[in-house]
């Protein structure tokens, strides 16, 4: 028997829980493209938010990239911002006091070019209150081990998450990359390692051409590809992956409005995050919201987790 949706409220339909973590919904706004939140604070209620995900932070500041860093292209952009950031320590001191004073979960995105590094900026935020859990941005190469990008390496990556866990006083999202052969093993890996949940995926690296000067757009010749263009690629990794894995997933890549989170959440997604659309409609999170409860009571479904891995396959 459905129960009866008109008498419950927004957060009963849409909560969820990942890895202990309650949300209010499964609407989170990804790494690199919401700021440190109080950037977006002027332009939407930020308690409304599942919550968000920070800038990379690495242990000390970085500068980024020279630019030009963004170029837009066909149905998404390319981004070569070179993970610029105010550090780990500045964002506990300048950033966290002042987000603490809305209601919503705080994930510090964490990146580094070497296992030290990673350790360091966990620690750092370790004295942080107010965050909820830690998301690794694996998609860095390690400069101590010839360059190798951590995210592409089963191994690499399960010896980072392992690591980090041994430290974190919060639980570990691993954000994996798409740019390997199988993502499925890359899953189990850091699976295995310890991780709470995974969030995928981050940017394929792509390159765009300027056909008169004969140049790369991005002075840094590559750049992550991100946008409408590369849902059908995340949502195939997210079903993939929730095939194989116990632990929760976030699913990212392209989602532009609540039609895209519920795909996302019938492949196995148990939230999403939304990123590129943030920078063209900064009301998306909100829209998608809104969205997701519409949905929800006219398909009487009285809880969102009820979608998760719901998809039904095609008989053969």
């Amino acid at each position: 028997m459905v129960d009866n949706l008109s008498t419950k409220s927004e957060s009963e339909i849409l909560a969820i829980e990942i890895a202990g973590i309650k949300f209010k919904n499964p609407v989170l706004t990804a790494s690199g493209t919401f700021g440190y939140g109080l950037d977006f604070a002027e332009l939407i209620d930020l308690n409304r938010l599942g919550g968000f995900c920070s800038k990379g932070l690495s242990p000390k500041p970085m500068k980024g990239n020279p630019p030009p860093r963004i170029v837009e292209t066909h149905g998404g952009m390319l981004n070569a911002i070179g993970l610029q950031n105010i550090g780990a320590k500045a964002f506990v001191t300048d950033k966290l006091p002042l987000l603490r004073n809305y209601n919503t979960q705080i994930i510090a995105n964490v990146f580094g070019y070497s296992l030290d590094e990673y350790i360091e900026a966990i620690e750092i935020l370790n004295q942080g209150e107010g965050i909820a859990a830690y998301e690794l941005n694996i998609s860095c190469p390690n400069v101590k081990e010839g360059g190798i990008v951590i995210g592409n390496s089963p191994s690499a990556a399960a010896s980072v998450t392992s690591a980090v866990k041994r430290v974190a006083k919060r639980p570990v999202i691993v954000k994996l990359s798409p740019n390997v052969t199988d993502i499925k093993q890359l899953a189990l890996a850091v699976e295995s390692a310890g991780a709470d949940a995974l969030s995928l995926i981050n940017t394929l690296v792509g390159t765009s051409i300027d056909i008169y000067s004969r140049r790369p757009r991005l002075a840094n010749i590559t750049g992550g590809l991100s946008g409408p263009a590369v849902k059908p690629i995340a949502v195939r990794m997210v079903y993939e992956v929730a095939q194989v894995v116990k632990i929760p997933i976030i699913g990212i890549g392209g989602i532009a409005n609540w039609m895209d989170a519920v795909e996302f959440l019938i492949a196995g997604a148990c939230a999403i995050q939304i990123g590129t659309a943030n920078y063209y409609d900064p009301t998306c999170s909100i829209k998608t919201i809104d969205g997701l409860l519409e949905y929800c009571k006219k398909q009487n479904i009285s809880q969102i987790s009820e979608l998760v891995k719901s998809i039904k396959l095609i008989a053969k």
